[in-house]
């Protein structure tokens, strides 16, 4: 399918390639806007695709290297649920979406494109995103840069962020700020 703008798939046609896993991040948070992470919990983080399906396209991934669910501790997927939850809801405020596609492609034969570390993606929908430009000219729109969306939504993951690592551990509860 062709992109009709996307000014920052340049950057990866002529860049270097990476030699190691793009989910697995430096304990620095240095280059978390060059690589689009908008936050770290204690288990998991949450990064934005860099070659979306729409504007608004989020990942949340696990810090550990691992390609299957059963893999993943308790710990690892209470957090990664919980930062589904949250993005669903900072998607929600921001994008008005009419839905979310909420998704998990475990091996390549399930369509993960980076098998070897496992990624749930979100993806804002609206009614009618698949227009005519996907239907008839395999075209999809993105109309706002990477980063300009990366600067609108990181203030609400550094909410989301504290509100995480303030969990109570004695007895799970996970609150959002408002």
């Amino acid at each position: 399918m062709d992109v009709l703008w996307a000014p920052w798939r340049l950057d990866y046609i002529l860049g270097p390639k990476p030699d190691a896993c793009v989910f697995c991040l430096p304990a620095h948070r240095n280059e978390d806007r060059e690589r689009l992470v908008l936050l770290r919990g204690r288990q998991a983080f949450v990064i934005m695709n860099k070659f979306p399906y729409n504007n608004g396209h989020l990942m949340v991934t696990p810090y550990r290297h691992v390609m299957r669910l059963q893999d993943c501790t308790r710990d690892e997927c209470n957090e990664m649920m919980q930062l589904l939850q949250g993005c669903t809801d900072i998607l929600c405020q921001h994008f008005n979406p009419q839905g979310v596609n909420i998704g998990l492609n475990l091996g390549e034969a399930a369509g993960a494109g980076i098998r070897e570390h496992l990624h749930f993606h979100l993806v804002p929908r609206w009614n009618g995103d698949s227009s005519f430009m996907a239907v008839f000219s395999e075209t999809r729109v993105i109309p706002e840069h990477l980063l300009a969306t990366y600067d609108r939504l990181t203030p609400n993951f550094h909410r989301l962020e504290k509100d995480l690592l303030e969990e109570d551990p004695t007895c799970g509860s996970f609150k959002f700020s408002s």
